[in-house]
């Protein structure tokens, strides 16, 4: 009976140390399994790590090209505007004198009206050549030598052009300035373009 007794105890022990021995082998296995499935989430995040640094290099390697690139155009666009500014300047310059010159010419023309004005020189009548009795040959030969030299005879004239002178006519009519100045009753050497102007005679 105490044998029977001792045996039954002996594998209730034994069963109880059994079943003790599947739960921890279950809580083992468990914990086993959530090591490793932590394991693999720290990796995950380990290699997402990775990722996000790599794309924050990227990031802050484009800013600093952007940002160098960004002071490359603001030295151009300063560069632009200083040269509108010169620009700017130069036209307003340029104004100002068209401005003083149109004004100088406006009051030339008012404190000289009567010399901007073409003058009208009218031909002397010459009598007949048949009314006139002949000359001695001394006489004719003065003659002769007087329209050689364009005192004598129907007026020679000259239209002005752009940039001519009264100096620059005499030159080239071989006439004397107060000669041309003479026979177009100027009373200065201010001459307009388009204006005839007698320079000699035939």
């Amino acid at each position: 009976m105490r044998i029977s007794n001792g045996f039954h105890l002996l594998t209730v022990c034994l069963g109880g140390l059994v079943l003790a021995g599947c739960v921890m082998t279950e809580k083992y296995d468990a914990e086993k399994a959530r090591s490793l499935n932590f394991q693999r989430l720290l990796a995950q995040e380990e290699k997402r790590t990775g990722e996000l640094d790599s794309e924050l290099k990227r990031v802050t390697r484009d800013a600093a090209e952007h940002e160098g690139r960004n002071r490359e155009l603001e030295a151009q666009l300063k560069a632009v505007r200083e040269q509108l500014a010169g620009i700017q300047e130069e036209t307003d310059a340029l104004r100002e004198a068209a401005a003083l010159m149109e004004k100088s010419r406006n009051d030339v023309r008012r404190s000289r009206p009567s010399a901007l004005r073409p003058r009208r020189v009218e031909k002397a009548p010459v009598a007949p050549e048949a009314a006139q009795p002949p000359l001695p040959l001394a006489a004719q030969k003065d003659e002769t030598l007087m329209g050689e030299k364009g005192e004598v005879g129907s007026p020679l004239y000259h239209e002005v052009k752009p940039g001519e002178t009264l100096f620059r006519l005499s030159r080239q009519h071989g006439v004397d300035v107060q000669q041309i100045k003479k026979w177009n009753s100027l009373t200065d050497d201010l001459i307009e373009v388009g204006q005839k102007l007698i320079v000699g005679h035939q």
